[in-house]
């Protein structure tokens, strides 16, 4: 068996083009241009890149798109002022705080300041509580990611099995509720989990994002198994070259399993697509936009244009 790769990259780029098109058509029929503020405290190289390309990318889809870029010495009470007043902004319908944040500052106390409703990363515990509970929020971006990759390759994911290894708030945890939503029978591990490579191997989907450089094996897949690799570790091979890799070992997994992403290029482009249509859909749902509200009120988006407006969409595109 030799898996076929699941390119994110090409459906990540399907997924802006939606989202791009649906902004021209927010614009044109509602005069409404989503915003993006992403703020970057400190100047790590690997975040200073990240939030460049979550500007570009904004840009591209037709996004207002702001960068506020903040010393690393700055006051926390500062740092609040500043989303406080993103918050007040109108023309703002996302809040990104890039982290991880400076040692001196509560990363939870600033991700709380946010408001709920341009809580883009769907961090804020108004929307993790919404989401546990089934009710419409803004889900965090790489889990959402990988439910529509899966989805791209596995059309009714009713009565899977699902191991998802990694329990953190960003992807473990909100990861097993979106599953557990579409009917997966889900099973959360962590590197701590007895017996889990026979765990593994019940599984008809795997999900790594534990962190750790080649955890899952090959013979820890059943045959024809989906492999998704959420892991982005940096590792040196025998040349002394620091190369990217996943939490799979890639090419052994891939002589069992049916499909596989890569990493780079599987689960990375997907969660910066889902940044903006997160965005998006934040745009609409501040403006109360909807299709029940009638089409002779000037606020309100005709029928024909919020029907093509992605929100959560986690429908089969094969």
């Amino acid at each position: 068996m030799n898996a076929v790769r699941i390119d994110g990259k090409v459906i990540a780029e399907s997924l802006r083009a939606r989202v791009a098109r649906d902004v021209a058509l927010l614009q044109a029929n509602c005069n409404v241009t989503p915003g993006l503020a992403v703020v970057l405290v400190g100047k790590d190289p690997a975040s200073s890149v990240y939030v460049k390309t979550k500007a570009k990318q904004a840009q591209a889809v037709g996004f207002k798109s702001k960068q506020f870029l903040l010393p690393s010495n700055v006051g926390q009470a500062e740092l609040l002022e500043l989303i406080e007043q993103l918050n007040a902004d109108d023309s703002i319908d996302g809040i990104l705080v890039q982290l991880p944040l400076p040692v001196h500052i509560d990363r939870w106390r600033v991700l709380e300041a946010i408001d709920p409703a341009k809580d883009v990363d769907g961090f804020h515990p108004y929307n993790v509580g919404r989401l546990a509970a089934g009710r419409p929020a803004l889900a965090p971006c790489t889990p959402l990611g990988v439910v529509h990759l899966i989805n791209t390759v596995v059309s009714d994911l009713n009565g899977l099995d699902v191991v998802v290894i990694g329990r953190s708030n960003i992807v473990g945890k909100p990861l097993a509720t979106l599953l557990g939503d579409a009917g997966c029978t889900v099973t959360g591990a962590q590197l701590q989990t007895r017996n889990l490579p026979e765990i593994c191997r019940r599984a008809d989907i795997v999900i790594a994002a534990a962190g750790c450089a080649g955890l899952v094996r090959g013979d820890w897949l059943k045959p024809g198994a989906i492999v998704i690799d959420v892991g982005i570790n940096r590792a040196v091979d025998s040349t002394g070259t620091t190369k990217i890799v996943g939490d799979v070992a890639f090419a052994e997994a891939s002589k069992h399993a049916s499909y596989i992403t890569p990493v780079p290029g599987g689960v990375g482009p997907m969660t910066v697509a889902y940044l903006l249509a997160n965005t998006l859909s934040a745009a609409i749902s501040r403006r109360n936009l909807s299709l029940a509200m009638g089409v002779e009120d000037r606020h309100v988006c005709p029928p024909r244009v919020l029907s093509r407006i992605l929100q959560v969409d986690l429908q089969h595109e094969g």
